[in-house]
């Protein structure tokens, strides 16, 4: 229905069609970095890809990240349903890439949900839904990771790196900035997100560090 106003709708669907269903990993570790912005995800995954010769993968992927800016202008289900098809064609990278190198992801799956669940959920922390709820399992037919690393800063610092990048702040950029029960809400809903489980990981440090401990996990987690 959407494809007749939104053309690129039907391409991302065209896209999503090719994509094999059940996609398996190859032999190398696949590792998610999730966090809010300017928790220093960019950094991170760069220096965890070049360290590791791996392979960095991003989500949503480029064949369709071009077209964000038309989502993220759409009613809050399409746009969460063009971030959802991403993932999906993303998990087809993944397959591929997974055989050849590790693989390291700037987002994935839980960030499509934890931002969704945070949305469509008004009021405080208590408010989400329970820590068992369905919402935050991880899709059944969709590629898992092996880790999943959580990136965390506190607010004070978070807000102070957005204001120091001074490029034009995306609409959850904006919102992470001037609402803190919206932040709570969505790094709450990070922390809930089971099978795979995020581990979480203090950002705060200087970027050495914070790649050290970073390895250290990766290097225990994936040997």
């Amino acid at each position: 229905q959407c494809a007749e106003r939104i053309p690129e709708a039907e391409a991302v669907l065209d896209l999503l069609e090719k994509c094999p269903e059940h996609q398996k990993k190859g032999g190398f570790p696949v590792i998610v970095f999730e966090g809010l912005d300017a928790t220093g995800k960019t950094t991170v995954t760069q220096a965890v890809k070049d360290t590791l010769n791996g392979v960095l993968l991003r989500s949503p992927p480029p064949c369709i990240s071009h077209w964000r800016t038309v989502f993220d202008d759409e009613p809050t289900p399409i746009k969460r349903a063009f971030y959802a098809a991403g993932n999906y064609i993303l998990a087809s990278e993944i397959a591929k890439a997974s055989t050849q190198a590790p693989v390291i992801i700037d987002r994935y799956w839980h960030s499509t949900a934890a931002y969704t669940i945070a949305t469509e959920t008004s009021g405080k922390v208590q408010d989400l839904p329970p820590a068992e709820d369905e919402v935050y399992q991880w899709p059944e037919d969709l590629l898992k990771p092996d880790l999943v690393l959580l990136l965390t800063v506190d607010p004070e610092e978070q807000v102070r790196r957005l204001q120091h990048r001074g490029l034009e702040k995306t609409k959850e950029e904006a919102e992470l900035e001037a609402n803190s029960l919206f932040r709570q809400r969505v790094e709450e809903s990070y922390r809930r997100m089971v099978n795979p489980a995020c581990q979480e990981v203090d950002a705060s440090p200087s970027k050495e560090e914070v790649l050290k401990t970073v390895l250290q996990i990766i290097k225990k987690h994936c040997a």
